[in-house]
């Protein structure tokens, strides 16, 4: 047997530090009739939002991966048979993309009614905002499928209402490969039966749950939602344009994470963390999450 060449040794000579030229660092893309100058690899969305463009966005968020799935930020680009989710497609050199045309209105019209058709949206904030701007009508379904069941509460940290639940994903992605690996959820049933379950839907203490809360962190609806505003919002005393926000680094550990502590009326009611914050990307445990009531005793 001819024995196999030897490798050549890695060179010690340090990478070059001189940059691209700019016909192979930047592509030129055309959106909404501007030319728009964007890096390779950036998605149509990144460069929609660095030009100014807002796009709606649901399963979306900064820190976790696009799994595609709400179709709310669909794009028209230029020789493409359907419309594209900007989220995760990434833009090429010379394509053409058109995020306010009438098909793209349309569409994003649909969705949003027929999200509101079959789910409590009251408390998603920005998806009744694109509902407006859309013109989205979802009581023109004169028949909706509400999922009419009570709030699971089974711990002082969280609930979770399932009327609220437009499945996004973000939640299942929070718990999976984009922050804790626990894989203590996913998407069980099919059709309007489909909700967020833990395995063999056991109950949380019960489960795979580490309470990390990250689940909680990037729920867009209110779905998953802190007990501690819960309550508020029972008592109607729930007034977030009193809160205020103050960052501070959590006090558990020395890793530094970055914790944001919402104010109400001198007492904590609920803590985040920002979600381009090096060290968290907005993610906790559950010592930094929910881990505050130290701070005021009963």
């Amino acid at each position: 047997m001819t024995p196999a060449p030897a490798s050549e040794p890695l060179s010690s000579e340090p990478l070059s530090s001189e940059p691209l030229s700019d016909d192979r660092a930047t592509v030129s893309v055309v959106v909404d009739g501007r030319t728009l100058i964007a890096q390779p690899g950036q998605t149509i969305l990144e460069v929609c939002s660095a030009a100014g463009i807002e796009t709606p966005t649901l399963c979306w968020a900064a820190n976790l991966t696009p799994v595609n799935v709400c179709r709310v930020c669909v794009v028209e680009v230029e020789g493409s048979r359907t419309l594209v989710p900007a989220c995760s497609r990434r833009v090429e050199a010379g394509m053409i993309v058109q995020t306010d045309s009438e098909r793209v209105r349309h569409s994003r019209k649909m969705v949003l009614e027929f999200l509101g058709s079959g789910v409590d949206l009251s408390q998603a904030d920005d998806l009744t905002r694109w509902a407006s701007v859309y013109g989205a009508d979802p009581s023109r379904y004169v028949d909706p499928q509400m999922m009419n069941e009570d709030v699971k509460i089974q711990d002082n940290l969280y609930i979770r209402d399932y009327d609220k639940c437009v499945l996004c994903y973000k939640c299942v992605e929070a718990c999976g490969d984009d922050a804790q690996h626990t894989f203590a959820i996913a998407v069980s049933g099919r059709g309007f039966d489909a909700r967020i379950s833990t395995e063999f839907d056991t109950t949380l203490p019960e489960s795979a749950c580490v309470y990390c809360g990250n689940c909680v962190g990037v729920c867009p609806t209110g779905a998953l939602q802190f007990k501690t505003e819960f309550d508020l919002r029972e008592a109607e005393q729930w007034r977030p344009e009193s809160q205020s926000v103050t960052r501070t680094v959590c006090s558990y550990c020395g890793v530094g994470c970055n914790l944001e502590l919402h104010v109400q009326e001198d007492r904590i009611v609920k803590v985040t963390s920002p979600a381009d914050h090096s060290v968290t990307s907005g993610h906790l445990c559950i010592k930094g999450r929910f881990g505050w009531n130290y701070l005021q005793p009963e």
